[in-house]
C-alpha cells in the first residue's frame, strides 16, 4: 500500500486574517516518490480562503522514526494566482505519511513596480538539512539591573518576532516580522518531524518557546544594538524558513501551549533550553531531539522527558500578559450554560469575524453561551485547523482573538494595516535551484538540487 499525506491551501489578503476566496491553486507533486501516473492538481479557494485536503504520496513512515539517509517527506510546488494579486509560488511544500501539510500563502496586491513574481523556497528539514550545530552559551543570563530599563519585570509573550535571516552579524541579511504563534509552528516544523508522538512533540515545542522567550525578555541581540529579536541561524539560535507549511499537530499543540515556558526554581528568565540532534552532535546536558523522539515512543511525559535531559530542577510557567490580544483568557473553558463577560467577548468577536468569514453564523451578543454559541465555535474552529469541540479553551480563545485582531479596526488603531509594507515585513525570496549561503560562506543547502 502507498504512503499518503495531505495538503491544505489557505489564502490570505497580505500580512492579516481576511481571507482570499477564489484564488487559482496549482499543486504539482515532485520528487522520487510521485507516483508515474500522478497530475497536477487544480484547485480554488472557498470564501474562508481554504482549499479540500489534496493527499499525496510520501515516503514511507519509518523513514522518520530512526536516522536514516532517506529523506522523510515527499514534495510538492504550489502556485497561487489571483486577479488583483500578485502571484506567489511555493516551491518544496513538504508532505509526511499521515500528515496533513497545511501552507499559508499571503497574497501582496498588484503594483506597478514589482519586477519579477514572488517565489518562496522551504529549506530543507534540519535532521536532514546541512545546518550548523548550536553553538554553546550560558542557560542563565546576566541580567542588567532593573532600573536600566532594559529588562522586561516578567516574560511576555510578543505579538510579533523579528527573525534575522542571517547569523548576528551578517547586515546584509533580510529581516522577517512574524507573528509570535507563526514563528514558533515554523520552527517546529524545520526542526522535527511531525509524525513523533505528540509528547516528544509537545517537549520540543517547550524548548522552542523557552529559548524564544528567553532571547525576548532578556533583549538579547536589541541589547547588543542589533535591529531584531532572534535570528534562522542554527549556530545560535533556531532553524527558520520564511513562508514555509506547518503540519496539523504542530498547528494544534502550539496552539495550546504558546505561553508555556520552561524556568529554574526562584528565577524569573525562561530557561536558555538549547538542544542538538542527537545523531551527529552530542550534547550533553542539553535535550536531543532524537533522544526525546525515543523517550516519547517509550510514553513519557513531556516534562518528563525535558527533565531526563535538563534536571529535575524545572518549573513550567505560563506568561499571563499576550501582547496585542484586546482581552486576556478568563482562565477556565466557555462552554453551553456559561455566562457573563466572557461570553459576550467571545459573541462580539466572532460576529466581527463572520463579517470576513460568512461560514460563521452571527450571533446575538447576550452573554449566554447556548448552542448557537457553541455551532458558531465549532465553526471557527473548523476553518482555523482546530479541533471542533465548540468549546472555548485557551488555545481557541486566543485563537479567536487573533483573528479578531486581524480582521478588525483594532488592526488599523494599533498602526497595523493590510499592506504588509507596514507592518514592517520585508519579502525577500530565494530563486528556485540555488544555495543558499551565510556569511562564511557554508552553504545552508549543499545538495538543494538533490532535494528538490
Amino acid at each position: 500500500m502507498p504512503f499518503r499525506g495531505d495538503l491544505k491551501i489557505q489564502c490570505f489578503q497580505g500580512d492579516n486574517y481576511v481571507p482570499l476566496d477564489r484564488a487559482r491553486i496549482t499543486i504539482s507533486p515532485t520528487g522520487q516518490f510521485v507516483s508515474p501516473n500522478a497530475k497536477t492538481i487544480q484547485l480554488i479557494t472557498d470564501s474562508s480562503g481554504l482549499t479540500q485536503q489534496v493527499p499525496l504520496d510520501t515516503p514511507p513512515i519509518d523513514y522518520s522514526q530512526a536516522p536514516t539517509n532517506q529523506i522523510p517527506y515527499s514534495l510538492a510546488n504550489v502556485r497561487v494566482e489571483r486577479d488583483g494579486f500578485e502571484p506567489l509560488f511555493v516551491r518544496g511544500c513538504q508532505v509526511y505519511p499521515d500528515r496533513v501539510a497545511f501552507q499559508q500563502c499571503r497574497m501582496v496586491p498588484v503594483s506597478n513596480t514589482r519586477q519579477q513574481q514572488d517565489i518562496i523556497v522551504i529549506l530543507p528539514n534540519k535532521l536532514v538539512g546541512n545546518f550548523p550545530p548550536k553553538i554553546p552559551e550560558s542557560p542563565e543570563k546576566v541580567m542588567p539591573p532593573p532600573a536600566s530599563g532594559v529588562v522586561l519585570p516578567y516574560p511576555v509573550v510578543p505579538e510579533y518576532v523579528v527573525v534575522h535571516q542571517g547569523v548576528p552579524n551578517d547586515a546584509s541579511a533580510p529581516n522577517y516580522t512574524v507573528r509570535y504563534k507563526d514563528y514558533i509552528k515554523n520552527v517546529a516544523s524545520s526542526e522535527i518531524f511531525p509524525t513523533w508522538s505528540d509528547n516528544t512533540i509537545r517537549a520540543n515545542l517547550y524548548c522552542i518557546i523557552s529559548f524564544t522567550l528567553n532571547r525576548i525578555y532578556t533583549e538579547w541581540y536589541r541589547g547588543k544594538g542589533k535591529n531584531f529579536d532572534i535570528t534562522s541561524s542554527t549556530a545560535y539560535d533556531h532553524a527558520f524558513s520564511y513562508g514555509r507549511n506547518i503540519f496539523d499537530n504542530i498547528d494544534r499543540i502550539a496552539d495550546e501551549i504558546f505561553s508555556s515556558y520552561v524556568k529554574r526554581p526562584g528565577r524569573r528568565q525562561p530557561l536558555l533550553t538549547q538542544y542538538c540532534d542527537g545523531k551527529n552532535v552530542q550534547c550533553p546536558g542539553w535535550l536531543t531531539q532524537w533522544g526525546s523522539k525515543y523517550l516519547g515512543d517509550e510514553g513519557k511525559a513531556p516534562f518528563d522527558i525535558l527533565t531526563s535531559f535538563y534536571g529535575t530542577d524545572l518549573e513550567l510557567n505560563r506568561a499571563d500578559q499576550v501582547k496585542g490580544i484586546p482581552s486576556s483568557y478568563p482562565g477556565y473553558n466557555l462552554t453551553i450554560g456559561a455566562k457573563g463577560e466572557p461570553v459576550r467577548t467571545i459573541q462580539t468577536f466572532l460576529n466581527r469575524i463572520s463579517v470576513a468569514y460568512p461560514l460563521i453564523p452571527k450571533l446575538s451578543v447576550d452573554g449566554d453561551y447556548g448552542p448557537n454559541t457553541a455551532n458558531s465555535v465549532k465553526t471557527f474552529q473548523g476553518v482555523f485547523n482546530l479541533p471542533q469541540t465548540g468549546v472555548v479553551d485557551y488555545a481557541t480563545w486566543y485563537k479567536i482573538s487573533d483573528v479578531y485582531v486581524g480582521v478588525s479596526k483594532i488592526a488599523e488603531l494599533r498602526g497595523y494595516s493590510y499592506d504588509t509594507k507596514e507592518v514592517g515585513i520585508e519579502r525577500t525570496f530565494f530563486p528556485p535551484s540555488t544555495n543558499i549561503y551565510r556569511n562564511d560562506d557554508v552553504p545552508y543547502v549543499q545538495y538543494f538540487d538533490d532535494l528538490y
